[in-house]
C-alpha cells in the first residue's frame, strides 16, 4: 500500500510563474538599482555581509566595492545562483513590489490548486534559487493577490545547491515529513533527479510550448491542474 502525500514543495521560475518575468522584470530592475542601493544602505548588517560573501566566493579584497558591484553586475547577466546576490536582489525587489512597480507572474491554474492543496490539509513549501525573502514576496505580491499565507516555509540555496541529493533531504529533515511523502514540483529534470534520489515523490510542469518528452523518468504534466496528489 502506498503511503499518501503530505506535503508539496515547489519551485518557481517555471512551474508557478513565468520564467520571462524574472528574465524581463525582474532582473533587470534589480540590476538597474544595485549601485544606488548599495550606496544607500551600506551599513545595514545584512547588505554588508552579502558584500563579504560576494568578495570571498570571487576570491576579492572586501574593501574593492567597486570590483565587487561590477562582479554582482555579471552574476545578474550570468543567472548565477549565489547566495549574496539572491538576498541582495530580494532586497531591491522589496522595494519594487511596495511602490507598485509590478506584481509577480503566476498562471492562472495555480492559485487555486494551492488553495485547494492547503483546504485538503496538505502542507505547502517553496525550494527556489531566489531568497527566501525574495519568495515570500513573490507570493505576497502575485497577479493573484497575497499568497504567502499559503504556504508553511520557504528553502532558499543557503540549504544547498538544488541540483544536489542532500538538499531535499535537508528539506525533509527540517519540515519532519519523510522524503516519500513529499511531492516536489520542477521544471527542471536534474532538479527532479536529485529529489527523486533523496526519495521525494516528483512531478515536472513542462510549460507551453515546451512538452513532455516520451520516456521522460518523472511524471510530467503541462499545467497544475494536472497534478494528481
Amino acid at each position: 500500500m502506498s503511503v499518501s502525500v503530505e506535503a508539496v514543495l515547489t519551485d518557481i521560475e517555471g512551474t508557478t510563474s513565468s520564467i520571462a518575468f524574472v528574465k524581463n522584470v525582474l532582473f533587470p530592475y534589480s540590476r538597474a538599482r544595485l549601485l544606488g542601493f548599495i550606496k544607500a544602505h551600506s551599513d545595514e548588517p545584512e547588505v554588508q555581509r552579502s558584500l563579504r560573501e560576494t568578495a570571498r566566493e570571487a576570491g576579492l579584497a572586501e574593501n574593492d566595492r567597486r570590483t565587487i558591484v561590477d562582479t554582482l553586475l555579471r552574476w545578474i547577466d550570468e543567472d548565477r545562483k549565489a547566495t549574496p546576490l539572491k538576498t541582495l536582489q530580494g532586497m531591491i525587489w522589496q522595494d519594487g513590489y511596495e511602490r507598485g512597480a509590478y506584481r509577480a507572474h503566476l498562471y492562472p491554474e495555480v492559485a487555486a490548486k494551492l488553495r485547494e492543496w492547503k483546504t485538503r490539509g496538505l502542507r505547502l513549501y517553496v525550494y527556489s534559487s531566489g531568497s527566501v525573502q525574495a519568495q515570500k514576496l513573490f507570493f505576497g505580491y502575485s497577479t493573484a493577490g497575497d499568497l504567502a499565507s499559503l504556504f508553511d516555509g520557504f528553502f532558499d540555496t543557503e540549504i544547498g545547491g538544488k541540483h544536489e541529493r542532500g538538499s531535499y533531504l535537508r528539506i525533509a529533515q527540517a519540515v519532519g515529513t519523510p522524503p516519500d511523502r513529499i511531492l516536489f514540483l520542477s521544471d527542471i529534470e536534474a532538479e527532479l533527479d536529485a529529489a527523486h534520489g533523496a526519495g521525494m515523490r516528483t512531478t515536472q510542469v513542462c510549460r507551453p510550448p515546451e512538452t513532455c518528452r516520451s520516456g521522460a523518468p518523472h511524471p510530467c504534466v503541462a499545467d497544475f491542474s494536472a497534478i494528481e496528489v
